[in-house]
């Protein structure tokens, strides 16, 4: 099978969260999430997305997902 780079899936959550003046544990609270588990989202340390949690994040951060992910596509495509 031959290694295809299809580009990547990285969160903003950090950006966001700066933007909005708003800290983990509150951030947590509002989308009744793990601090563990939030920190792995705003690290970009995850394998799958959740779409639940996608969405329980843009209702706690009042946005729109592509406020939230971003598609970087491969340097050589």
């Amino acid at each position: 099978m031959i290694d295809v780079d299809y580009g990547r899936i990285q969160l903003k959550l950090d950006k966001l969260m700066a933007e909005q003046n708003i800290s983990i544990n509150k951030l947590a609270f509002r989308s009744e999430m793990q601090r563990t588990q939030l920190k792995a989202y705003i690290r970009n340390d995850i394998q799958r997305l959740d779409v639940a949690v996608l969405a329980r994040l843009c209702y706690a951060l009042q946005c729109n997902l592509e406020d939230i992910v971003e598609y970087i596509p491969p340097s050589n495509p």
